[in-house]
């Protein structure tokens, strides 16, 4: 039965695996997040707010070692807030001079501490299931964003007749509908700094752009490239156009 479980609880985790992509769930809504879209950019008070909902509620489990404490300089953090905020957490580093390993308040280089020392812990600590890495999580799965906002405000009752296995949750947006992650949104859960209620639903939509943002924070510049290349293909179309017009302009056909 041990086995039996903890295999259950490895498969929950694997949301885009080949036989749970087959499963019950119901493709998530549009949530219509302001970074979807050719023109879309992240807003900044969104991404702060996303990102505390990370620090206070999913970091706890959930490790994003992609990236370090630099880069919330880009969510619109000033260098001094980013500071204080990194020398909350200890780090290893050494050896020092003795050869001995120390644990030190992290810098803007450190990259985000994880939970767990190794995978194995990680497990212990969550009834035999691994939090997964959550740097590139939007990327990671089908439809990434409005799957992981659904996700997290898709926790319901079963419905009559389902019996959810011991140390599972029910999901209505999870493939298969049993998951071992338990809800961790609760309605004024976080207190924003900007007043923002703190209802599931923003905390979701938050978390999701931060997340969003952290799988690839190049995107604003990508499409910012991107349409400057488009602007720069059509100004050279018209002048290329023109020419031709031009130069054949005498030409009788």
């Amino acid at each position: 039965m041990r086995v039996i479980r903890s295999l259950a609880l490895a498969a929950s985790l694997l949301a885009a695996g080949p036989a749970l992509a087959a499963g019950s769930a119901p493709t998530p809504p549009d949530a219509r997040f302001g970074f979807a879209g050719l023109f879309g950019t992240f807003d900044r008070g969104a991404l702060q707010r996303g990102f505390q909902v990370y620090k206070e509620v999913c970091a706890a489990c959930h490790a994003m070692r992609q990236l370090s404490y630099r880069n919330l300089l880009e969510i619109g953090l000033s260098e001094a807030q980013v500071r204080e905020i990194a020398a909350q957490f200890q780090v290893t580093d050494g050896p020092n001079d003795e050869g001995q390993m120390f644990e030190r308040p992290a810098r803007l280089s450190d990259r985000f501490r994880r939970p767990f020392p190794n995978e194995q812990a990680a497990r212990a600590a969550n009834n035999g299931a691994y939090p997964p890495d959550l740097s590139v999580i939007v990327k990671a799965r089908p439809d990434g964003a409005n799957y992981i906002a659904a996700l997290l405000t898709g926790y319901v009752d079963p419905p009559p007749g389902v019996e959810v296995m011991e140390g599972m949750h029910y999901n209505a947006w999870f493939p298969g509908h049993q998951i071992a992650m338990p809800n961790i949104l609760n309605p004024d859960g976080v207190e924003y700094a900007d007043g923002t209620p703190a209802t599931v639903e923003q905390q979701a939509r938050d978390v999701t752009t931060f997340l969003a943002w952290a799988a690839e924070p190049e995107l604003e510049q990508r499409r910012r490239m991107g349409v400057q290349v488009l602007i720069f293909l059509a100004i050279l179309g018209g002048l290329v156009y023109a020419t031709k017009r031009k130069v054949w302009a005498d030409v009788k056909h």
